[in-house]
């Protein structure tokens, strides 16, 4: 920190003279944007209090100064900018699918417990003939019941499974 800053006084009708003129530089300098501009002159200001013998007359006038230190600002700053990578928002992650199984789960998981709303009777035709693969004849000699039955139970079984999944959201 510097010996002696710039007394409050002598600040204030430092921005008093030189703040118009120097907001109109940084503002050319930060291509019209106004907040990197305040920014800048507000940096210089304080670059002034700190450094009170660069407002020294004999050294020159002050608005060189403040206007140099003002463009030695902004292009540290538009270089520490394109330093980085551009930044972005989280909006464009909301429209990338993402192959997780998250959602493949997630439909397991209501699609079982939608089955176990049904009775067992109509779980084990479902079962049978959805998961399994077995068509009517097998799933039949497999529970031992006839195929009439397997089919009339398929049919309630669907109705019921879609109720069930509806309740919890899914379906039509």
């Amino acid at each position: 920190m510097p010996t002696s800053p710039v007394d409050e006084s002598a600040l204030r009708a430092l921005y008093a003279e030189h703040a118009p003129a120097l907001h109109a530089y940084a503002m050319r300098l930060c291509g019209g944007d106004r907040g990197r501009a305040e920014d800048v002159v507000q940096e210089t200001l304080l670059r002034a209090w700190q450094h009170p013998e660069a407002l020294d007359p004999s050294r020159g006038p002050a608005r060189a100064w403040l206007f140099t230190v003002a463009r030695h600002l902004a292009v540290d700053a538009h270089r520490a900018r394109s330093s980085r990578p551009h930044e972005v928002g989280p909006a464009p992650l909301d429209h990338l699918a993402v192959d997780d199984d998250v959602d493949r789960a997630l439909d397991t998981w209501l699609v079982a417990e939608a089955l176990g709303t049904l009775t067992e009777a109509h779980r084990a035709v479902v079962l049978e003939t959805f998961y399994r693969g077995c068509s009517v004849a097998q799933a039949a000699a497999r529970l031992g019941v006839p195929e009439g039955t397997v089919k009339s139970r398929a049919y309630y079984a669907l109705r019921a499974l879609r109720v069930a999944l509806n309740e919890r959201g899914v379906g039509s």
